[in-house]
């Protein structure tokens, strides 16, 4: 015994120490860390308490199971286009009025959270509010926060609302043979959303910084004014003659891709302008890698050659430049998607710093035209396939901690990363050796069809891109405000049969939960079932449609919870409070409870704080001869409203690169909502639930 500690519970709090370190530090993904956590425990068996088959048990879990289904339950709505109509009704009935377009979109959403999963909700109304923000002159940044904000307050307004609700059920089940019920604490969530969104329709309104200008478009959004310029091919140029790749190269590079001999495949498009799925088998069939094997490799870390073509000829000369396009009389052409061979007199315009252009306009016989401003419709809207995009690295994305030139978007996919957005730090210069993180924004210059696939393949959340005004002969650009993932029109004013079926069996299995004739675990499996007998979903998409990196966080922590009972652990944490809680009323504990579980699921993850927060508080409210089921609720609601910091949640992540916002700009606009919900939260489970 040391400090009155079992050798058991000093292992097991070793243990989530070195968790808590990871966690914060992400040196290991956040799932990884948890699996980790569960083969210590077993492996620490005569400690721990927790046995190898007691250590599996959270991949059985009926809160595990339940989420996977939700995920794919989510999915058909998502897939079948409710949201993405959602998001049309929305941009109908705001009409530009900047505070009409506050409301719908606090309101929509959370709302929407309450029975969607909200991640889904947040990445298909971030690119649609992006686009109306910019029809209304209204600056993005006072829009994303909020929409952000309300689907994590929505969250809470049943049981299937977020997966933190899911798992309390769980250890409320076994801690107090008490399981939630669908719609148990929606009074509290109800109050909790109506609170929250007022606070963001007044005060917070006010507190939200405005930290991207309202219609910049986004050569000014990512200040790359002095980042971009045109040079002029001369009579003497060495360039004369031959291709911009062939040149820059200088004849070949380095092969350290497995793949760099094969010609990556690229998406096409059809006669209508929409891109085609890859077709693996074709691709390897005429000797080529699928672009799924070539963006799979890249993100996994096979590809470890140069980025970008103009630095690989001469390194020694660490040119970070990059040729976009080629305009010659009144065609132009994507500089690294050409095969034309360059005379005098072409227009090169480049992405580098000022004296990155000159060293290299230098050696390669370039002129300078100073004068000539690059603007976002010059890149965007020339005669080419290309155009700009914003896309956030999502919290699950394949290329999160991957080195953006080990990616080899130019040479596998003529796409040029041309900034990054790291909340409000703008990286644009050495971008070959940015290592990517969760919540980057980046800006690309690509065409339709690849962005497309990158998002369909889950490893960006397109938040804008630069469309022709229509018809327009004025060549203007706009942003699209609709367009969701995966490049999707707008829905229009109807839904489709899959829509109705979708809708139909979400509902079933809510009915079924909430009158208590099926269990939620097995009514969400029945759902899912129904789903790919209908054709509303293939198995393939099933499977796609599992957040899994949450699952096995999931699975990985719940054998912590059995370890802090098992050695007493939970008891040693609960003294401390049980100690506050015989000075002060039930009521003030409960409200120290929540801003403590506040303060740690900000830090960590919400899933992560119930595991160790729950079994601590119950405990104490035993030990003080309380009720115990208020102050899980309690731990519940605070751990599924973290605000205070972008990565405390998955959506304030998605939201942070977009917006444009300071670290510090979570909190400023948080903690007040924080403490006011502390309040409002607290008093509404006492009057509900005495302890």
């Amino acid at each position: 015994m040391v400090l009155g500690l079992s050798t058991g519970a000093l292992v097991v709090f070793a243990l989530i120490a070195v968790a808590l370190g990871l966690f914060v530090s992400e040196w290991l993904p956040p799932d990884i860390t948890a699996i980790g956590v569960l083969v210590s425990l077993a492996v620490l068996e005569p400690y721990t308490g927790v046995t190898a088959t007691e250590a599996l048990q959270g991949f059985a879990s009926r809160a595990t199971v339940t989420i996977m289904a939700m995920y794919v339950l989510s999915a058909g709505i998502e897939e079948t286009g409710v949201v993405d109509y959602l998001g049309a009704v929305l941009a109908e009935v705001t009409g530009g009025d900047e505070t009409r377009l506050l409301g719908a979109t606090v309101g929509v959403t959370g709302l929407s959270a309450g029975v969607v999963n909200n991640t889904p909700v947040v990445a298909v109304f971030i690119p649609m509010i992006t686009g109306l923000s910019e029809k209304a002159g209204v600056s993005p940044s006072k829009l994303l926060m909020p929409l952000s904000f309300a689907a994590m307050l929505g969250g809470t307004l049943t049981l299937v609302g977020t997966s933190t609700t899911l798992l309390a059920s769980d250890f409320s089940r076994d801690l107090l043979n008490h399981p939630l019920s669908m719609f148990e604490i929606t009074p509290v969530g109800a109050l909790v959303l109506a609170v929250g969104l007022a606070y963001l329709l007044t005060v917070g309104r006010w507190l939200v910084p405005e930290r991207i200008p309202a219609g910049a478009d986004f050569t000014d959004e990512f200040d790359l004014d002095s980042h971009l310029s045109v040079l002029v091919v001369r009579d003497d140029s060495p360039l004369i003659g031959r291709t911009v790749t062939d040149a820059l190269d200088d004849g070949g590079t380095p092969n350290a891709d497995p793949l760099a001999d094969e010609p990556p495949v690229r998406p096409e498009s059809d006669d209508h302008g929409t891109p085609d799925a890859p077709d693996p088998a074709a691709a390897e069939a005429n000797g080529g890698p699928t672009e799924a094997s070539a963006v799979a490799d890249a993100a996994d870390g096979g590809g470890t050659g140069p980025a970008a073509v103009e630095s690989i000829g001469e390194p020694d000369h660490g040119d970070d430049v990059d040729v976009l396009q080629i305009e010659r009389d009144d065609d132009a052409f994507v500089a690294s998607a050409t095969d034309r061979e360059l005379r005098a007199g072409d227009r090169l315009t480049v992405r580098g710093s000022l004296q990155a252009v000159n060293r290299f306009a230098e050696r390669h016989g370039l002129a300078q035209r100073s004068r000539e401003a690059v603007t976002e419709e010059r890149l965007a809207l020339a005669p080419h396939d290309a155009t700009l995009v914003e896309a956030v690295v999502h919290p699950e994305s394949r290329i999160d901690g991957r080195v953006v030139g080990d990616l080899q978007l130019r040479e596998r996919f003529d796409t040029t990363v041309l900034a990054v957005r790291r909340g409000d730090d703008l990286l644009r210069e050495g971008l070959d050796d940015v290592t990517l993180q969760r919540g980057d924004a980046l800006l690309l210059q690509t065409d339709a069809a690849t962005v497309d696939y990158f998002e369909e393949a889950d490893y960006v959340v397109v938040t804008e891109r630069v469309v022709d005004d229509g018809e327009d002969t004025d060549g203007s650009a706009a942003h699209d405000p609709e367009t969701g993932p995966a490049g999707t029109e707008p829905t229009g004013p109807g839904l489709g049969a899959d829509a109705a079926v979708a809708i139909g069996i979400l509902a079933t299995v809510i009915t079924l939960a909430a009158t208590g004739l099926v269990p939620i675990t097995i009514g969400a499996l029945g759902g899912v079932v129904a789903l790919v007998a209908t054709g509303t979903l293939t198995g393939s998409q099933v499977y796609d449609a599992v957040n899994w990196s949450v699952v096995f966080l999931l699975a990985g922590l719940l054998p912590l919870g059995v370890a802090m009972q098992a050695t007493g652990g939970a008891s040693a944490l609960a003294a401390g409070l049980v100690a506050v809680g015989e000075t002060v009323p039930p009521l003030a504990l409960l409200a120290a409870l929540y801003l403590l579980t506040a303060v740690v699921a900000a830090i960590i993850t919400p899933v992560a704080t119930v595991v160790l927060l729950i079994p601590v508080a119950v405990t104490t409210a035993e030990r003080l001869g309380l009720d115990g089921f208020p102050f899980l609720l309690v731990v519940t609601f605070a751990a599924a409203n973290a605000f205070v910091t972008p990565i405390g949640y998955q959506t304030n992540l998605m939201v942070y690169g977009p917006g444009g916002y300071k670290f510090t700009d979570y909190a400023r606009v948080g903690a007040p909502l924080q403490l006011l919900l502390t309040v409002v939260t607290t008093l509404a489970i006492a009057t509900m639930w005495p302890p």
